[in-house]
């Protein structure tokens, strides 16, 4: 069964000085305040359209590797990713890097980054990024 998921945005304004917010509409989680200079220059109090797809790819991929690493025999005791998606004002989206962490007792270090690659590959979210080049650092704490 498929499963929606849906968010609204709402901009008032130009690109440049205008501003908006982002509601989670299927959880009701959070209203975010959005901006472009957030999202081109940086900024702390402001999310973006980037760090939300980093949250998203996070997730995912935490999933999907939870998933492999069980089908394999050594379910995880932990896993904690973050992903890092670069945004170029000039370019659009250029990357996400994935820095993954997790805790599985008696994997081996080759076993793990075999795993963790696939996991990378088969993640429903780095499946719709295949348009910009995902990384990956494993580590096997």
């Amino acid at each position: 069964m498929a499963v929606t998921s849906e968010s609204t945005t709402v901009w008032n304004g130009d690109l440049t000085s205008g501003s908006g917010t982002v509601t989670l509409d299927s959880s009701h989680a959070a209203e975010l305040a959005v901006n472009w200079k957030a999202r081109s220059q940086g900024g702390a109090e402001v999310t973006t359209p980037e760090e939300l797809l980093g949250a998203a790819h996070a997730a995912c991929f935490s999933m999907a590797f939870s998933n492999v690493l069980a089908q394999f025999g050594n379910a995880p005791e932990s896993i904690r990713t973050t992903a890092a998606v670069t945004f170029d004002p000039a370019q659009g989206i250029t990357g996400s890097h994935l820095r993954v962490t997790a805790t599985v007792p008696g994997l081996s270090e080759d076993d793990f980054q075999r795993l963790a690659d696939e996991a990378k590959s088969t993640c429903p979210v780095s499946r719709a990024l295949v348009g910009i080049p995902i990384t990956l650092d494993a580590t096997l704490a």
